[in-house]
């Protein structure tokens, strides 16, 4: 049996002089299987063209369609609206970036700040020769980098953290996690003292609160935790 499900998303453009923040209440269909995206779509199509929220692959990969959804930050096209039994559903932007409009933030900017602030690539005194074979990784090493390397950069760890919020200039979960992935990538001759520099201060590892809600809300699952504390027990024998 279908279900009528109410969505309130918020509505503010803050480039317009006569934009105010106010929700606007769609009521549609459930069909089966269906998930916010597809919910948010059928509003765009059907009832409010004007509704902005940013989609690109509908597979959990892309990372474009992170927002609160009843006030914790959720992929959009990765959550089933039958999972909320009384079928009423609150939308609103993620804190921590920049408003664009409507649902739609900036995340792009910020996450090619903490790039270029982390050093986000391979520091080697080795010219790479692409006519030889490649150096070997052990297997261990690889899979570890794999690991880390899963982060899809949505900006959901960013949303749910409380030290964020209060500190805009730390580097957040998304941040610590890609010094790991280079901490330990063979290929990367980084030393612990170079990696402090980067991120051993209040805006960097030391300032977690270790309030956990980055990995507790992170969609692909990542170790983010254990990789926080790595991290922390390497840096701190340097202070």
């Amino acid at each position: 049996m279908s279900r009528k499900i109410t969505i309130k998303a918020l509505k503010y453009n803050p480039l317009s002089k006569v934009s105010k923040p106010h929700f606007a209440e769609y009521t549609l269909e459930e069909t089966p299987g269906m998930t916010l995206f597809i919910a948010l779509t059928m509003i765009r199509e059907k009832i409010d063209a004007d509704l902005s929220f940013d989609f690109v692959c509908r597979a959990g990969i892309c990372g474009s369609c992170g927002m609160m959804v009843n006030g914790k930050p959720r992929l959009a096209c990765r959550t089933l609206t039958k999972d909320f039994p009384d079928g009423k559903i609150q939308l609103m932007p993620m804190p921590a970036f920049k408003l664009i409009k409507d649902l739609s933030v900036d995340t792009g900017t910020w996450m090619n700040g903490m790039s270029k602030r982390v050093e986000s690539w391979i520091h080697s005194s080795k010219e790479v020769d692409i006519s030889k074979i490649e150096e070997r990784v052990e297997p261990e090493v690889a899979q570890e980098v794999f690991e880390l390397d899963r982060c899809i950069e949505c900006g959901i760890c960013l949303a749910a953290c409380g030290t964020k919020l209060m500190r805009p200039d730390f580097i957040g979960a998304v941040g610590i996690n890609r010094v790991a992935r280079f901490e330990v990538d063979s290929h990367d001759e980084r030393t612990d003292e170079d990696y402090y520099e980067l991120i051993g201060d209040d805006d960097g590892v030391f300032g977690c609160m270790s309030l956990l809600a980055c990995e507790d809300n992170c969609p692909k699952h990542l170790p983010l935790q254990s990789k926080i504390a790595y991290m922390r027990r390497k840096l701190v024998a340097l202070r």
